[in-house]
């Protein structure tokens, strides 16, 4: 059993303008958890433990939802926050063409559960690139306002994977299926 999800990587190109903009805000906010740079992704579906022999199926529909949607342009853009009771405090990036992400983190999420893995989400699905989180909470409004001008390059997403989380330490996702966008197949 590995613990799963899925989700677009940005191309190395986007991922380095983002470490440029975030470096130095890492330096002065340690107290935050920073992701790491090899972990930033955009994620379309938590998909929890995943049993071993529920993964060929799983695959099988992941690749038939990513299949029957086009590569969608993107870019990163301006930030924003997550709170809630109880909750983490979560800094992030917005995204352009977030109706589109949606529909297809929609479709990626029905095809887990009809292989019988994932859980349904009862929170509307909001597209966002994480950056840090808090344990604590945190003003992170001069962060948002040190963030308020990014404009990523733009980008064409292509292809959604699927991830295993080592939860470590140190946390890290390992890529292990890619699902090309608009392949029928």
């Amino acid at each position: 059993m590995s613990r799963m999800f899925v989700a677009l990587v940005p191309p190395a190109d986007v991922l380095a303008e983002v470490e440029q903009a975030v470096a130095p805000l890492r330096r002065n906010w340690p107290e935050l958890t920073w992701v790491e740079p090899a972990n930033r992704h955009i994620t379309l579906a938590f998909l929890g433990d995943v049993p071993d022999e529920a993964r060929r199926e799983l695959s099988v529909r992941l690749a038939r939802a990513a299949g029957h949607h086009e590569p969608i342009p993107l870019a990163l853009g301006k930030a924003g926050t997550f709170t809630g009771p109880g909750r983490a405090i979560t800094l992030w990036l917005s995204l352009r063409a977030p109706g589109r992400l949606a529909r297809l983190a929609g479709s990626v999420a029905a095809g887990a559960r009809r292989a019988g893995v994932g859980r349904p989400d009862e929170r509307a699905y909001r597209p966002h690139f994480t950056l840090a989180r808090s344990r604590k909470t945190a003003e992170l409004a001069p962060l948002v306002e040190a963030l308020s001008g990014f404009e990523g390059t733009p980008w064409d997403a292509t292809s959604a994977q699927l991830f295993v989380s080592h939860l470590g330490p140190p946390l890290r996702y390992e890529p292990i299926e890619d699902y090309p966008l608009g392949r029928r197949g």
